[in-house]
């Protein structure tokens, strides 16, 4: 009996931590498909784009550090119910922005909070959920990628073509409002262990874990996967539209076909990552997904439906990577330190994707016909990074005799 009210208490937990990655995320990812639409609208070039996406990862990279030094001082419920409230105006702002300059000022506060809030849901989700079960639990969690492919970038999508671009971010807003209700509510209050330090010590700490050779393996990993993915993902809508031939009014069916095949396969790959091992499958899928991606970064003019098969398989094995790697990596941290490295997690692998996204605005760009040029070479780097995350992923199941 105590242990089904556990399971049950564990689902909301889940659904709630879920739900405030899908906000955050949906704010983050609403910016490539309307990458069309704020170049034509502010008559700005790919890297001046790229700028754009860079300044919310930038952002969340540089905080993060800083929110480091205090993420296991505070209870972790009002860690993250603070980081949430500051997400919600950084996203009011980007909705009432009225111009390229003002929306990455917007993008840079909501950034600053958005990259905090992810690793707070990843703490809690290390926190709540017992190690036999967590791997599941990771992907649902991180399943909400897409689901806010699935409903929420092509619902985005049609209220900013049927009223403006402002109008996604004013969806965004009131949907996290409710979210925020939710975590408030339900979500438990969880106690750090030990005694609150002060910012000396805190210091002292931080030095210690970034010195933690062990740590530095794990951020390496989650950092060269993102980095490479990231390279490749802001470019996506601009390059299905100049080069691919489709047109902006389909976009929306490259998010929701990529996003509904990756929530069934999140789910299977959490459950695989229990009872096959989360090397295993890391390896499997990392080595798989270069086949997607370089076919996508050298697509041609085809048909839209080879153009969704492409881009829907690039997205479930991309993103089904990050569920073994990242429940590979939990196993790593001790509870002490875990509100800590996974805020140092998430800032290095925010400031990475932030690195991939600006040298991939100087990388790709265009003909006098406006067709993008250079996306192969960003493909190549994919694979590479690719390789060095099997490689270190190798490194850190040895050392710590993991599956």
């Amino acid at each position: 009996m105590d242990e089904a009210a556990d399971l049950k208490r564990e689902r909301i937990y889940i659904i709630i931590l879920a739900a405030i990655q899908i906000a955050h995320i949906l704010d983050f990812v609403i910016m490539m498909p309307l990458g069309p639409q704020f170049m034509r609208v502010f008559s700005i070039s790919p890297a001046q784009f790229s700028t754009l996406v860079s300044a919310y990862t930038f952002s969340a990279g540089i905080v993060g550090f800083f929110g480091a030094l205090y993420a296991d001082h505070f209870d972790r419920k009002k860690f993250l119910i603070f980081n949430f409230t500051g997400f919600i105006i950084g996203t009011f702002m980007c909705a009432i922005a009225e111009g390229f300059h003002s929306l990455l000022i917007a993008r840079i506060i909501a950034g600053a909070f958005g990259g905090i809030l992810n690793a707070c849901v990843l703490s809690l989700v290390a926190d709540l959920i017992p190690f036999a079960r967590r791997g599941k639990a990771m992907g649902v969690v991180m399943s909400s990628f897409s689901i806010a492919s699935v409903m929420g970038i092509p619902v985005g999508l049609w209220v900013a073509n049927k009223f403006h671009w402002h109008a996604a971010f004013y969806l965004i807003c009131i949907l996290s409002l409710v979210f925020w209700i939710g975590s408030f509510v339900f979500l438990p209050s969880v106690k750090v262990a030990g005694p609150k330090l002060g910012f000396i010590d805190n210091l002292k700490k931080f030095k210690v874990i970034v010195k933690n050779f062990d740590y530095l393996q794990c951020f390496t990993l989650t950092s060269v996967l993102g980095f490479g993915v990231f390279m490749t993902i802001p470019f996506i809508a601009p390059y299905m539209v100049k080069n691919v031939g489709l047109l902006e009014s389909e976009l929306p069916l490259i998010y929701l076909f990529g996003g509904a095949f990756t929530i069934i396969s999140a789910r299977l790959i959490g459950r695989l990552s229990d009872t096959q091992g989360s090397y295993k499958m890391f390896k499997t899928l990392a080595i798989i997904s270069c086949f997607p991606l370089i076919a996508l970064t050298n697509l041609p003019q085809v048909p839209l439906w080879v153009a969704l098969l492409v881009s829907t398989l690039f997205t479930m094995i991309g993103s089904g990577r990050f569920i073994p790697a990242m429940t590979l990596i939990s196993a790593v941290s001790r509870p002490g330190d875990r509100g800590t490295f996974m805020s140092l997690e998430n800032a290095t692998r925010q400031f990475a994707t932030g690195v991939a996204s600006q040298l991939a605005g100087l990388i790709i760009g265009t003909t006098s016909a406006g067709l993008l040029t250079n996306f192969p070479i960003v493909g190549i780097v994919g694979v590479v990074t690719t390789i060095l995350g099997i490689y270190v992923a190798f490194k850190i199941k040895t050392k710590h005799q993991l599956l």
